[in-house]
């Protein structure tokens, strides 16, 4: 039996690994972290480079180790040159560079060897403390438990794409579904929709690739912010007004106003108007409510049937569900157990962000106690501080 059991091996469950393991309140043989995929980190790193995203939106402090400035200690121990490895004023880490940080500590805490690869069909509440019993008929057993489970299985697919898809199969596509094929293989032209960042970077990437043959299309203005929600967030300033509210449907409200959703930073927009002004990128408003094929095209309509555009495949950029993560299996341990929960159907937790006993959150499950940051890198290393501080 294992002193800890994580689910979910993405940079939530991974920075929790770290913590736990440099602050010595586990040992590598003695923990373990249950993900479907082969290696730590798999999700963050294959969507991240389907869009080639070149530097990080955080700034440096913002990684998976406990000390703050591990990141620059890295930078300048390694081959890396400074003028490279950060951007801006902010000094926000390349992505090659983090990755090779996230890297050097997973291999130097022997991560991998915590491994295991698998699925979760059940979780158990057990006299010993907790049971999870995997769709490769795996059981792993722990006397405490951390659901790290984020909601980026749950691709956010609007009703007229997969209406598009049911016509036409392999017209339509979520840029971050694992089953999207390489981008050489599509039918040009490309119509990206969505206004965020991860559009943006989208849009960047191919119509550097295909020039004249990329059509961005969103449904509001371009909201520029640096960050994804106020820096004020990052601390007290923010976050102790927000946990003194007693109501939850406050908090979930003050959470969904605070993020920047579909929001870019300034520095993207000018590469953006560039690809604009030379002609290589058209960026276009409106909404889509109906797909049809129409001599081997792809057209698309407004909700007043007026023609939008006509295309070769449409890649969606357009985020996750906001439901509940893992609710498959999650839903029958908090009716089992009476686990609270909020009308959002989201954990109510401690401050240490335990749910019951022996059972702790972070990231997206954490964020009715974290704030507008728990899915992000700070949340991560806050919500870490917090588990392995009351440890």
């Amino acid at each position: 039996m294992y002193e800890w059991v994580i689910i979910g091996g993405g940079i939530q469950g991974v920075t929790l690994a770290v913590f736990m393991l440099k602050t010595r309140k586990t040992k590598v043989d003695k923990l373990a972290i249950i993900d479907r995929n082969k290696e730590p980190l798999a999700n963050w790193k294959r969507n991240t480079k389907v869009i080639s995203m070149p530097y990080l939106r955080s700034p440096s402090v913002h990684h998976l180790d406990v000390d703050p400035f591990s990141l620059q200690s890295f930078v300048k121990k390694g081959s890396y040159q400074q003028s490279t490895a950060f951007y801006g004023q902010y000094k926000r880490p390349s992505l090659e560079m983090f990755n090779d940080h996230c890297d050097h500590l997973i291999n130097d805490l022997m991560i991998r060897e915590t491994w295991v690869q698998g699925e979760v069909q059940e979780v158990y509440k057990t006299s010993e403390g907790w049971q999870v019993q995997l769709k490769n008929g795996r059981e792993i057993k722990g006397k405490k438990l951390v659901l790290a489970i984020g909601i980026s299985e749950q691709p956010n697919i609007p009703d007229w794409a997969m209406d598009l898809d049911k016509q036409s199969p392999g017209s339509v596509y979520h840029i971050f579904d694992e089953t999207i094929p390489e981008f050489e293989g599509m039918k040009l032209p490309i119509t990206i929709v969505g206004g965020g960042i991860t559009s943006i970077h989208l849009a960047l990437k191919l119509s550097e690739l295909y020039p004249n043959q990329v059509k961005l299309l969103k449904r509001h203005p371009f909201r520029i912010h640096d960050f994804d929600s106020d820096p004020g967030w990052l601390g007290p300033k923010l976050q102790n007004a927000f946990r003194n509210k007693e109501s939850y449907v406050k908090r979930r409200e003050e959470i969904l106003s605070a993020r920047h959703r579909g929001s870019i930073p300034h520095d993207l927009y000018i590469k953006l108007l560039n690809r604009i002004k030379n002609e290589s990128l058209v960026v276009e408003e409106g909404e889509i409510v109906q797909g049809q094929i129409k001599n081997a095209s792809i057209h698309l309509f407004d909700k007043d049937g007026k023609f939008i555009t006509k295309t070769g495949a449409v890649l969606l950029a357009t985020g996750y569900l906001p439901c509940l993560p893992g609710s498959e299996w999650i839903l029958p341990i908090i009716e089992t157990l009476d686990l609270p929960c909020a009308e959002c159907g989201y954990p109510i937790v401690t401050k240490t962000l335990q749910w019951g006993e022996d059972l702790y959150v972070t990231g997206a499950l954490a964020e009715l106690e974290m704030g507008p940051i728990a899915r992000n890198i700070s949340g991560a290393r806050q919500a870490a501080e917090r588990i392995v501080k009351h440890l």
